[in-house]
């Protein structure tokens, strides 16, 4: 499956540096990162109604760390057929299953334990093979799913998204494969398993989750148009930015 990385819909606009393709950004702030939370996680119950109504399916990828806790909150008290939700993942760390640290653990301890999802609606990384032996699972894992219906992702301090760091070529270039598998990464763990910038974008909606103060010098650079690695995921639609005041600064 390949999705276009450089085009736009008719009457948006994409700015360029230089031959690098960015995203279209359309910006949602909120006071507070509960207030994002209950937004966004509405949105998703509409796009997952929409999805379900025309096609019988809804498949979303979500993110880690402790950012999108809050909306994984939300996101289990929403009135939807979880039988036919397939909930995929960014990128994952290369620990145990079931270790506290894995990404998949926040969504199944806020959201996914709380919801009649069923066991093979998630579909979990199996970084507990290595980061090389994972991401070539998660890739054949992916061959029959086409285009997602919604991918949120996380912004880091950095930069960063999913484990697509600063100074990563491999996952950002517009060849890339679905699947990456990472080594020597500046967070530990330096082992881990991340779809590419091309893959991510590979959705109808792609929602960029972004609350807190230290969040705000990232939310900067992405505005002014600076090569961090969350400005090379460009879908056709261009990305939400959804944000708190706080990450927004002034």
């Amino acid at each position: 499956m390949r999705c276009s990385s450089g085009r736009t819909r008719r009457g948006a606009t994409r700015p360029e540096r230089g031959r690098v393709t960015v995203p279209v950004l359309h910006w949602h702030a909120h006071p507070t990162a509960e207030q994002v939370a209950r937004e966004l996680a509405a949105a998703i119950a509409r796009q997952a109604r929409d999805a379900l109504a025309a096609r019988g399916r809804y498949t979303i990828v979500v993110p880690g760390g402790s950012t999108p806790r809050p909306l994984f909150e939300r996101l289990r008290r929403i009135d939807t057929d979880w039988s036919r939700w397939q909930v995929f993942f960014t990128d994952e760390r290369c620990a145990p299953r079931g270790d506290a640290n894995r990404n998949d653990a926040t969504a199944r301890a806020a959201w996914l334990g709380f919801v009649p999802i069923p066991a093979d609606g998630v579909r979990a990384i199996p970084a507990e093979l290595g980061a090389d032996a994972a991401a070539a699972a998660y890739a054949r894992e992916l061959a029959g799913i086409g285009r997602f219906d919604t991918t949120v992702l996380g912004l880091g301090e950095d930069g960063h998204t999913a484990s697509l760091f600063p100074g990563d070529t491999e996952g950002i270039a517009p060849d890339a494969p679905d699947v990456v598998a990472v080594h020597g990464a500046p967070k530990p763990p330096p082992e881990r398993v991340t779809l590419s910038a091309r893959r991510l974008a590979c959705s109808a909606y792609v929602a960029l989750l972004v609350t807190g103060a230290g969040k705000r010098d990232a939310v900067a650079r992405l505005r002014r148009g600076d090569a961090v690695p969350a400005a090379a995921v460009v879908p056709e639609r261009g990305v939400d930015v959804w944000l708190d005041a706080a990450a927004a600064g002034a």
